[in-house]
């Protein structure tokens, strides 16, 4: 009688085991016309590149816009989170459950301004470094054990005036280096899902290129 009254109201069900060979890539930025090109949305450039890439339309969906895409016998969801940078959480935490995603196939890609323009740094886990949008996710989804790319942006503004820095468009020098540096990422994005971590960090880490003399 007890098992019967636990499967009526579904106590005995359990989740399904998550598919190691699915992924959740999470773009962070802003939506709205007035934030595209700009500097704190470099993260819905790069999965925007990878959907373009695989000719796969993002769809308005809870919480984000998604489109998903296969390459070497994994599934790729990108999220491009609608709640706006410092609500991420919210957004990345449902999609991880929606989607059934163990932690080790998140992946975050965020702008950095403790980094210079031109660098990109893969890391498995870390601290905020001051950016709202991991902040929110290592509050809201459980931790900062996941995996994210952090897309320099540089700290060329005076005291008082980052937010119009991160908020700003990018200048014309840099918008002839973004395009490569863009591909850089999409491709980030493919080998750690197809060969793993570790190795993507030991061949993907940039320094920055010391300009010509």
């Amino acid at each position: 009688m007890l098992n019967w009254l636990k499967n009526i109201f579904g106590f005995n069900k359990t989740q399904a085991e998550p598919d190691p060979m699915k992924y959740l890539i999470a773009g962070l930025g802003n939506m709205g016309a007035e934030y595209d090109g700009t500097r704190h949305n470099v993260g819905f450039e790069v999965v925007d590149l990878l959907a373009k890439e695989f000719d796969v339309p993002f769809k308005n969906d809870t919480q984000g816009d998604i489109a998903e895409f296969k390459f070497k016998g994994r599934t790729f969801i990108l999220l491009k989170p609608s709640t706006y940078m410092n609500l991420s959480g919210k957004a990345v935490r449902y999609w991880m459950q929606k989607k059934n995603i163990q932690r080790e196939n998140l992946l975050v890609i965020v702008d950095d301004k403790n980094i210079p323009f031109g660098t990109m740094r893969l890391r498995g886990k870390g601290n905020d470094g001051g950016h709202n949008g991991l902040k929110d996710i290592n509050q809201t989804a459980g931790g900062n054990n996941y995996a994210r790319i952090r897309f320099g942006i540089g700290s060329e503004f005076f005291k008082g005036s980052q937010v119009d820095f991160v908020l700003g468009k990018w200048t014309n020098e840099e918008n002839e280096q973004l395009p490569e540096l863009l591909r850089t990422a999409a491709d980030m994005v493919k080998s750690f899902g197809a060969i793993g971590l570790q190795y993507t960090m030991s061949q993907y880490n940039t320094k920055k290129k010391k300009d010509p003399k």
